[in-house]
């Protein structure tokens, strides 16, 4: 579920990232993707039915909706991994969002400390960190790792974040782009900034405590001062 990555201890403040649409938009390769292999089976995918998976790993199985659609037994299986293969293709093409690497400077100069909670697997976030040369910045990766009860929306991914810097929830800023990350983001108790991507900006992101265009609109002295006021708290 974690991989620490320096004996980082307690922090007064923290910052944790969504991993999969926000640090890289590897969102919009995996539908845009989906959608080929749709139309290759004379179908479409909607953006509604997508959503529900978007951060998540039980919310839909877009393989087995395309079966129902046909009407016909489907290689499940080896559509999966037609699928994974023409991903990655799209994903090699992507690096950070921008914004990404000017907060994490600032982060790192300002003493926060920065981690990763994600739905999805380490071994896939390490890989992708590790080809861009951005593996170094992190704390800690908090993953579900396969385990739907540990995924979002629950909170375990974030509770987890927050007591292994020594925090309570009000002393940790998330940073999210998904329903399903906001959500987990909140149950857990703490603020949460929505960036959504091309993929998930026309979803319902309300429940975020604020909503932004991009990461590089992140003031970040601001941010804390409204998301992280007063003085740190240690349980």
């Amino acid at each position: 579920m974690t991989s620490d990555r320096r004996a980082f201890g307690s922090k007064e403040r923290a910052l944790i990232f969504d991993f999969d649409g926000l640090l890289v938009d590897t969102e919009t390769p995996a539908w845009r993707t989906w959608q080929e292999i749709y139309k290759e089976h004379g179908q479409e995918l909607s953006i509604a039915l997508w959503a529900k998976g978007v951060g998540t790993l039980e919310g839909f199985d877009p393989a087995r909706h395309l079966q129902e659609l046909v009407g016909r037994v489907l290689e499940v299986e080896a559509l999966g991994t037609d699928w994974s293969e023409r991903r990655l293709v799209l994903t090699d093409l992507e690096g950070l969002r921008p914004g990404v690497e000017r907060i994490l400077k600032e982060a790192r100069a300002a003493g926060l400390g920065l981690a990763i909670a994600s739905s999805a697997s380490g071994e896939w976030i390490t890989s992708i960190l590790e080809r861009i040369g951005a593996n170094d910045w992190w704390d800690a990766v908090y993953c579900a790792d396969g385990v739907a009860a540990r995924a979002k929306p629950e909170p375990c991914l974030y509770l987890a974040a927050v007591e292994g810097f020594g925090l309570q929830p009000d002393r940790a800023l998330a940073f999210e782009d998904s329903p399903n990350g906001i959500k987990a983001a909140k149950r857990a108790g703490l603020y949460c900034v929505a960036v959504p991507n091309s993929v998930t900006a026309g979803m319902d992101l309300s429940e975020a405590d604020q909503v932004l265009d991009s990461l590089e609109d992140v003031v970040l002295p601001d941010l804390l001062a409204t998301a992280l006021p007063g003085q740190p708290s240690k349980p």
